[in-house]
Parts: C-alpha cells; structure tokens; sequence
C-alpha cells in the first residue's frame, strides 16, 4: 500500500471490499434463505462481483503491481468452487432418439412479437421453427391467439375462472399429471409423465416465486430501497419454502426425469444448489458462453433445465429472441 497513489490506495480498498463480498457468496448454495434471508439477495449480483474483480485483475496487472493476486485469488476458488460463470468449450452431438426439451417463461405472451423485427415472424413461429418434443412455459396466459400444435398438453390455471398459469405441451403422450399447487402465489410447479417407447419420463415445470424486480420499467429505481429489500428477502423465503416443497414431490419418482423452467434465482444461491443436487445442469455439460436466460444488462442465468445423473445430455442451447423478457433455452437429452 505504501507504493500505492492516493487514488489506487481507494481503488484497492474498494477491491478488497469487491473481493471479500465474492468470497463470501461461496457460500451462498449452503445458507437457506429461511436462516439468513437477506444474504440470499447477493446471490443474484455474482455475476456482476466476478466481472468487477476480474476488472481489478487486468488493472492491477496491467499496472505491474502485486495487489492484482487478491482478486485472482478469489477467483481462482471460485473456479474450483463456485457453478461457472461462462462456459468455453461446448458439446453439440445429438442422436435421433434424443428428447429435445424446451423451457420458457413467455411473459403471458405479451411480447411474442418481435418490436426489434421487421419481419412478421412472432415467438410462435421460433417455437414452431425449433420444434421441441417438450415445451415447459412459465408465466402462460389462455387466449384464442395462441398457435402451438401438440397432441398432449397440460394446462393448469391459477383459479378455475382466470387464464394465467403453467403449461406443458408434449408430442408424447401424457399419462399423468398434476400440480403442487402453491398457496398465495401465483407461482407454481407442475409435472408430467409422458411415454417415449418404453420410457415413462417425468418432467417438471418449475416457476418459483417472482422477485417482483422489473428493471426495465419506468418505476425501477424510485421505490424505497428499504421496502424493496423487504419484499426481494421475503420472496426468497417463499423460494425455500416452495423448494423443499418440491424435493419432497420429486424424491418419490424414483425413474428418468427432467427439471426444467424460471427458479428467479441464480446458479450461485441455495435454491438452486438444492434441486440440482444429484442431477445434471444441461448448460454445465453442454452449454457454451454465459448462458444468460434473463434480458437484463449483465448476465444472469435463472432459466435452468436439469436432468437425473443417468442422463446423457447432448446439446445445449441459449437463444437470444427476445420474444420476452426471458429468453429459451433448449436441450437434447437422452440415456
């Protein structure tokens, strides 16, 4: 420090600071946001802490000065440690006999056509153009507009009057299904199994609870901050209510299954680290880049399909239409 300017003295304080608050959400995936809910909110600006050290680094290298190990330290762990945060190389194989699934929280339709596009092509036609055997769709709305052709669906309505709720379209057929029907929300986990030859496959449709946090909107930023915090920890309370909920759904199907959908929480928090126990993230295995799921201004991947650990996972795609505010994400998997 002695060697340092007055302005690189406050630039290292501030890193040291960045620094520790990264170290610190590696321990994020072991702490319920039941025990300690405001600490659950840091899990949602990971990305921006790996960035900002990552800054520091290629400051203080380029500056020849030691200070530049702090920050590569930390990072370092995290490699090791932490779910990656982008993804190099990819795995892009896929056999005929592959399941390819699709999950995608269209924002009750609202945005499925493209302002950016001048071309007439909607969000429908991308789903038709894609062509998955499985679609999980968060966030549905019931209208005579919607132009999806399946053999099997399951819709389920929030109430038996309104139109929003979770659908899952499927070209297999459907034997079963249901819903965890969560209370006081309008979040929920829907599931079903569907027959592929000789295999009952079961998928999940999972939309937890919202965060309520629109940055893209005009009010964002003028709400109280205290009052925001409140809501933002109350809403990853409900997160680990609803995912122990769903664990213990899921750990009484014991065969081929696949989890998919919008968790509103990142790779680097509790919830996350809870469902994707035992089983494979399809970005992880076969995903290439940032694999960001979320149209926000960094990078946040909240979109997830996980699969059992006897899957083969063969290809992995994020797409970049903004049809929503979320953007699909699609994967082959097989076993």
């Amino acid at each position: 420090m002695k060697n340092l300017s007055f302005l690189d003295k406050i630039f290292y304080l501030l890193n040291s600071l960045l620094a520790t608050l990264l170290l610190l959400s590696y321990l994020l995936p072991f702490i319920s946001p039941s025990t300690i809910p405001f600490f659950a909110v840091l899990s949602l600006f990971v990305p921006v802490l790996i960035i900002i050290n990552l800054v520091f680094f290629i400051y203080w290298l380029i500056k020849l000065k030691k200070q530049a190990f702090l920050s590569v330290f930390v990072l370092i762990i995290g490699w090791f440690f932490s779910s990656p945060f982008y993804k190099i190389s990819s795995r892009n194989s896929y056999l005929n006999s592959d399941l390819k699934v699709m999950s995608y929280n269209v924002k009750a339709f609202d945005l499925f056509t493209n302002k950016k596009d001048s071309t007439s092509n909607t969000g429908y036609d991308f789903i038709t153009d894609k062509n998955p055997d499985i679609l999980a769709i968060q966030e549905y709305y019931q209208s005579t507009k919607i132009h999806l052709s399946y053999p099997y669906k399951f819709i389920k309505r929030k109430n038996d009057k309104g139109k929003f709720g979770m659908a899952i379209y499927s070209k297999y057929k459907i034997i079963n299904s249901g819903s965890l029907d969560f209370k006081g929300t309008s979040n929920n986990i829907i599931y079903v199994d569907v027959v592929k030859k000789k295999d009952t496959i079961r998928i999940y449709n999972l939309h937890l609870e919202s965060l309520r946090i629109k940055p893209n909107e005009e009010n964002f930023g003028e709400e109280n901050s205290e009052k925001l915090l409140k809501r933002v920890t109350n809403s990853f309370e409900k997160q680990a209510e609803q995912t122990k909920l769903f664990l213990t759904h899921e750990q009484k199907w014991q065969g081929k299954k696949i989890i998919c959908g919008d968790f509103n929480n990142t790779a680097y928090s509790w919830v996350y680290n809870q469902i994707a126990e035992h089983k494979k993230d399809a970005f992880i295995i076969a995903g290439q880049g940032l694999g960001k799921t979320f149209n926000y201004w960094f990078p946040m991947r909240i979109d997830f399909i996980l699969t059992d650990e006897n899957a083969i996972i063969n290809q992995f795609k994020s797409f970049s239409e903004e049809y929503s505010d979320h953007f699909p994400i699609q994967a082959k998997v097989n076993w």
